[in-house]
């Protein structure tokens, strides 16, 4: 049986999630990023539980197929930025149409409709706050960063994130208090 979370992003959330799952007894399944799979059925009483187990710890189970493929793009995205492997002529709409095996238009208006911000303004959003983060840590340059998050110069990428943020990269390196975003409040 498969199970679609809302905002289980992070591998923290997935360790949480496995711990609501023991909690609830159950003992044969796999958790990955927006999803469980189990081997035993569940009633639909024992995922009303489950749910309200969930959502004390602040996921929520999807039943709308929408809201799954939301999921799904949410997680395809973030598993991108995270993983620091985006080509220079990376198109976020060839790989979502390919990873998703839907026409690009029906992702970017469901994405729409649903979470009032487009598709590459999502992308976006997810690539600052990498930057951000990479930032704070000063273990790569600008132009490091620049390169594994798909800017074709350190210039476009310094843009992006003063249209973003209202600071420059190293406006941004000298704040006291660095405003990062949970990745799953984006």
């Amino acid at each position: 049986m498969q199970i679609f979370i809302k905002n289980m992003v992070c591998n923290r959330c997935i360790s949480a999630v496995e711990n609501v799952l023991q909690n609830f007894g159950i003992k044969d399944f796999s958790v990955q990023l927006g999803w469980v799979e189990t081997n035993t059925p569940l009633s639909k009483k024992d995922v009303e539980k489950l749910n309200e187990n969930l959502q004390k710890i602040g996921f929520e189970i999807l039943e709308d197929a929408s809201l799954k493929l939301i999921e799904s793009i949410k997680k395809l995205i973030l598993e991108k930025v995270q993983n620091l492997d985006i080509d220079e002529d990376f198109l976020l709409s060839k790989f979502l149409s390919e990873q998703l095996n839907k026409e690009y238009s029906s992702i970017s208006k469901a994405f729409s409709q649903t979470e009032n911000i487009t598709l590459e303004q999502y992308f976006i959003l997810q690539k600052t706050e990498k930057v951000k983060e990479m930032l704070a840590y000063k273990e790569l340059t600008l132009s490091q960063i620049a390169d594994k998050l798909g800017y074709k110069t350190v210039q476009h990428l310094s843009q992006q994130f003063k249209k973003t943020t209202g600071f420059s990269p190293s406006q941004f390196q000298e704040l006291k208090e660095k405003k990062r975003l949970p990745i799953d409040f984006i």
